[in-house]
């Protein structure tokens, strides 16, 4: 049975993020709304977790990054921050990929409004363009990772391993990039042939 608005007036739907007045009646069960909840939440705690990784991520990264440089350990060295940089960004990657599947599961299952606007609304010309991956911050920190290698004078040897493994990981990143931007898509197509609606 759905729940009516204060004075007996129409029916709106519970899993709305806001009550608002519906134009149909929508029947949603007890589990049905505690699983969503649970969803909505779980989308907003790890949205707030991915920024808070990724700011944490990179000033440890900064610190490892600059004592390699202080100390003037060899260019090898430069793997140790490079390493927690590509950690921090596999846990952004990892958080942001779980949010937007739930976020698709929402949308397949629970026909979530908002999942099924943002879906659609694209980036409209003139649009604020927003990394959720930070991606261009892990590329440029890759970059300057280099720089206490560029300072140690280093031999072809290790340029060759150090260098092809900051770029490795750039290379991850355009990747890694380029799949969230396809990520929407596939993953409601397969919730979709899971049971979803058609």
């Amino acid at each position: 049975m759905p729940e009516r608005a204060a004075g007996g007036g129409a029916p709106f739907s519970v899993l709305s993020a806001r009550h608002t007045v519906a134009a149909e009646e929508t029947y949603v069960t007890a589990r049905a709304q505690e699983e969503y909840s649970a969803l909505r939440a779980t989308i907003r705690e790890r949205g707030t977790a991915r920024v808070w990784l990724f700011v944490i991520g990179v000033a440890v990264w900064s610190s490892l990054a600059l004592a390699v440089l202080a100390v003037a350990l060899p260019p090898v060295a430069t793997l140790i921050p490079l390493v927690c940089l590509a950690a921090d960004f596999e846990a952004v990657l990892a958080l942001h990929g779980a949010a937007e599947r739930i976020g698709r599961y929402l949308l397949v299952f629970h026909q979530d409004g908002w999942e099924g606007a943002v879906g659609t609304f694209g980036r409209p010309p003139g649009a604020l363009v927003v990394d959720p991956l930070f991606s261009i911050v892990f590329v440029l920190a890759t970059i300057i990772n280099l720089v206490p290698m560029m300072v140690s004078s280093p031999i072809r040897e290790e340029w060759l391993i150090v260098g092809t493994a900051h770029a490795a990981f750039i290379v991850r990143i355009a990747r890694a990039r380029a799949a969230a931007g396809r990520q929407r898509h596939v993953d409601a197509t397969r919730f979709e042939e899971l049971g979803g609606r058609s």
